[in-house]
């Protein structure tokens, strides 16, 4: 009995675990750019109660006898399909289609990966940048911060589906000026380190960035700008999860009431 107490405290144990994770994913279900979780399980060891069994007879039975120990969290993974897109006709607002990432710059001088394309026009040392909102510069194919030249009037600044930006002349002629918003892609984003702010960070589990612009072997995404990508959390589906994992917890509290009912009545025992 005393085993199965702690088989059901796991089971509690975990699925705080996953309505933590539920929760988080409601939370951002506004957020630009945000990919669901969801947490994954593991059984625990398995106790060996007996490695032949026999039936009356005495003949072996194909199976020994097993009792496993609960559960746990072996991981929660992200889910990285794509958003629906939101257009807001903001000149620097970019929204990714396809499995790439925009390259920014932190404020620690590492480079930080993000699927939040809501940027606009930041006043620097070196001229006009286009930033995100915490000030991190966007990032151009040769890893520097995207700087527009005095010369061009941001307001005339667009930007293709293959990231080039382009400058709209008084003769309503697109010129490019040389710069083009890096987009890479990773072979396993799930292993990225989520920071605060939107903000991924490489790992050993992700692997290497891949530079679209670079990597013909990669299939290229596509840049919208004027859109925003919402989060790929879908409501219904987490009210859903969330009512089966608050069912899992209270069958398992369940467990616990039934097994200290028997316990009291084993002590009662004369």
């Amino acid at each position: 009995m005393m085993r199965s107490l702690w088989t059901a405290a796991s089971g509690m144990t975990t699925q705080q675990t996953n309505v933590d994770v539920i929760s988080n994913n409601l939370a951002n279900i506004n957020t630009t750019g945000y990919k669901k979780e969801t947490a994954e399980f593991k059984s625990l060891f398995y106790q060996t109660i007996q490695e032949n069994s026999y039936d009356n007879n005495g003949n072996p039975k194909p199976t020994g006898i097993q009792v496993g120990l609960g559960v746990r969290n072996s991981a929660v993974t992200s889910q990285y399909t794509q958003g629906t897109l939101v257009q807001t006709n903001n000149d620097f607002d970019f929204a990714i289609e396809g499995k790439g990432f925009f390259m920014v710059r932190t404020q620690d001088g590492s480079i930080g990966y993000t699927r939040n394309g809501s940027f606009g026009l930041a006043n620097g040392i070196e001229g006009v940048t286009i930033a995100d909102s915490d000030g991190n510069p966007l990032l151009d194919t040769t890893g520097s911060p995207i700087v527009i030249d005095e010369v061009y009037n941001p307001s005339r600044i667009s930007v293709n589906e293959y990231g080039e930006l382009l400058y709209t002349d008084d003769d309503n002629a697109q010129i490019s000026i040389g710069i083009t918003v890096a987009l890479v892609q990773f072979n396993n984003p799930g292993g990225l380190k989520k920071e605060s702010g939107s903000i991924l960070k490489e790992t050993d589990a992700s692997g290497l960035p891949r530079l679209e612009h670079d990597d013909y072997t990669l299939e290229k995404s596509k840049i919208r700008q004027g859109y925003l990508e919402g989060s790929n959390v879908e409501a219904v589906d987490e009210i859903v999860n969330l009512i089966v994992a608050q069912r899992a917890y209270e069958m398992n509290s369940k467990i616990i009431t039934a097994v200290d009912q028997m316990l009291q009545q084993a002590n009662n025992l004369r």
